[in-house]
């Protein structure tokens, strides 16, 4: 058996997920990146995407639009902005993205239009069972 660390997934509302696991891939921002027992300490941001959890429980999908992780030998604390389980996406929250992103279009924000396209783009792979 492949050894366990803990694993937190806090957002602002609540920690979402505390739990010992045996692996985590991330999507990082340079990115994805897994996560084990004894791995070396780094800080990073996250990209939108989705976060595999692999536990004696299976293996859990976790959406994330950004936030950071700061990994230890021992655990892995992910600090995300907003996040959803895969199997708990709806469908109406890719249309809020895409308004969004066409009001930051019609108001010259480019770079606001890509993010929110992005994350809807990421959201709709996580519905699809997609991988990132």
């Amino acid at each position: 058996m492949a050894g366990t660390f803990k694993f937190e997934l806090v957002t602002p509302e609540s920690i979402m997920l505390s739990m010992d696991v045996e692996q985590v891939l991330v999507p990082g921002s340079e990115g994805d990146f897994t996560v084990f027992e004894g791995h070396a300490p780094v800080i990073t941001t996250l990209r939108p995407g989705v976060i595999h959890v692999t536990s004696s429980e299976g293996i859990k999908g976790i959406f994330v639009h950004s936030g950071f992780a700061e990994v230890t030998s021992e655990s892995l604390i992910v600090l995300a902005e907003r996040a959803f389980m895969t199997d708990e996406i709806d469908p109406r929250q890719l249309k809020s993205d895409l308004d969004a992103a066409e009001k930051a279009l019609e108001e010259g924000g480019d770079d606001e239009a890509l993010r929110h396209i992005y994350r809807a783009i990421e959201e709709l792979k996580a519905l699809r069972g997609e991988a990132a």
